[in-house]
């Protein structure tokens, strides 16, 4: 009996334990199964309009003036003060004086040229007033007219060739324009400022010694800024020379505006860059400096029947992900250019595409995609243009 009871136990346990588990196999599969749901990948994409598209070419140039001036001494002595002080910096004005070499043994040579040339004139007038009494009142008039202190008149022509034969005799003509060839050296020795601009260099100052030959300083005209910029050979031929030019720069707050004044000719063997000039607008060149880096941006030709699309959304150089009857389609086009932040498509797009703009990964062609603010798969222009293929 007690072995009976021992075994008997266990064994109900057991097939109590089988039917249970049979039962719930059974209960779960006379469950439902739960279908699994696919949901579309939200992107944000463009739709194509095909049209006219600007383009643009930035560069990189270093803001210098067009008219750099080096000032070069070609009479000796010692330099003086000018009306403005000549130093690195400077500011001055059109006609400023900046610099003055000692003159007094120029301007004394000068007046004892004029000397011998007044004695010339005494010399011939008598002759001219018992010959040519007409001429002789203009030569007259003219010697009366001569000081030291003052440039040298032009002098009268001589009408007659008996006249010319009497100024030629008593050197009057030789003397004359030695007189004016040296007033052109007195000019020398001062240094007016020729424009509205600065000094960049003083290499002598007030006290030393000039010799002909030495070179006193550097100025540039203010009033005439330009930005001299590599371009790229291939984006020359995008330039439009009539363009509005854009300009800013990283360390000075600010826009300026300038034109295209010329184009090299030449490249740069190393970087095959051609440098093209852009002429700022005086408008707001006085927050500028010479030598600061500016970015220009220069309007390019028109691109007719294309569509532009960012940079991000082309992949392996001439490819697209696109939206297609609500799927993820794969497309090869043809890059016309490419900018900065953008791309200009032209063949392999049609008005009514819809090109996707987020970089994707992961992703495979026909997986189902929907453009981001839209309520269905893809978009009506989507659907016309998927029943015309």
């Amino acid at each position: 009996m007690k072995f009976s009871k021992t075994h008997i136990i266990p064994l109900l346990i057991i097939a109590a334990s089988v039917l249970i588990m049979l039962a719930l196999f059974r209960l779960g599969d006379d469950q439902p199964k739960r279908k699994h749901t696919v949901h579309p990948k939200t992107v944000d994409a463009l739709v194509v309009s095909l049209g006219d598209v600007p383009t643009e070419i930035i560069v990189y140039g270093r803001l210098v003036s067009s008219q750099p001036v080096a000032l070069i001494s070609e009479v000796a002595g010692t330099i003086e003060a000018g009306t403005v002080p000549f130093l690195p910096g400077q500011i001055f004005k059109k006609g400023d004086l900046l610099l003055k070499i000692d003159d007094r043994q120029a301007r004394y040579d000068l007046n004892s040229l004029k000397s011998d040339f007044l004695n010339a004139l005494t010399a011939v007038l008598p002759e001219l007033n018992v010959d040519f009494p007409e001429a002789y009142r203009t030569f007259q008039e003219y010697f009366d007219q001569i000081r030291f202190d003052r440039p040298l008149p032009v002098l009268p022509e001589a009408g007659d060739k008996k006249i010319k034969l009497y100024l030629t005799r008593f050197n009057v003509y030789k003397l004359y324009f030695s007189v004016k060839n040296q007033e052109i050296r007195l000019k020398k020795h001062y240094f007016y400022a020729p424009f509205d601009g600065s000094v960049i260099s003083a290499d002598l100052r007030v006290g030393s010694t000039a010799r002909a030959g030495s070179q006193l300083g550097k100025i540039i005209n203010l009033s005439s800024l330009e930005v001299e910029a590599p371009v790229p050979a291939q984006d020359i031929a995008w330039i439009d020379p009539q363009g509005k030019v854009s300009l800013s720069s990283a360390e000075i707050p600010g826009q300026w505006t300038g034109r295209i004044a010329r184009i090299g000719k030449a490249i740069d063997e190393q970087t095959q860059t051609i440098p093209v000039y852009i002429r700022l607008d005086k408008k707001g060149q006085d927050r500028l400096y010479s030598g600061v880096f500016l970015t220009a941006r220069i309007p390019g030709k028109n691109v007719k029947n294309a569509f532009s699309i960012p940079r991000r959304a082309l992949y392996g150089g001439s490819n697209i992900y696109m939206i297609r009857n609500g799927r993820l389609a794969y497309r090869t086009v043809e890059v016309l250019r490419q900018q900065e932040d953008s791309v200009i498509l032209g063949g392999g797009i049609q008005t009514g595409d819809t090109v996707i703009t987020d970089i994707l990964q992961g992703v495979a062609v026909g997986m189902p995609v929907r453009m981001r603010g839209s309520g269905t798969d893809n978009k009506p222009a989507d659907r016309q243009r998927s029943a015309g293929q």
